[in-house]
C-alpha cells in the first residue's frame, strides 16, 4: 500500500434531527467534529410512511402537478 495516500479515520458525533445523538468513525471533519443531520430515518418519508407533507421549494412541486395534471389512471 502506497504511504499517506488515505485520509484520516476518526470518530464524530452524528446528531439526529429530533437531537439525539451518537459516536461514528467517518472520515468526516477532524477527530471530534459533528455532523447535524437534515434528512434522517425519524424524519423522512421513505422511512415514516410518508406521512410528512412535501415542502414545496422553489415552485417545483407546483411547476411538477401542473406539468403532470392529466396524466393518471382514468375512472370507467
Amino acid at each position: 500500500m502506497k504511504a499517506d495516500i488515505h485520509p484520516d479515520y476518526h470518530e464524530i458525533t452524528i446528531v439526529m434531527t429530533d437531537g439525539e445523538s451518537f459516536k461514528s468513525r467517518s472520515t468526516y471533519g477532524k477527530a471530534g467534529d459533528s455532523l447535524r443531520l437534515d434528512v434522517d430515518p425519524k424524519s423522512h418519508p421513505a422511512w415514516t410512511g410518508g406521512n410528512h407533507r412535501l415542502i414545496d421549494t422553489g415552485g417545483q412541486l407546483a411547476r411538477f402537478n401542473r406539468r403532470f395534471q392529466g396524466i393518471g389512471l382514468k375512472k370507467s
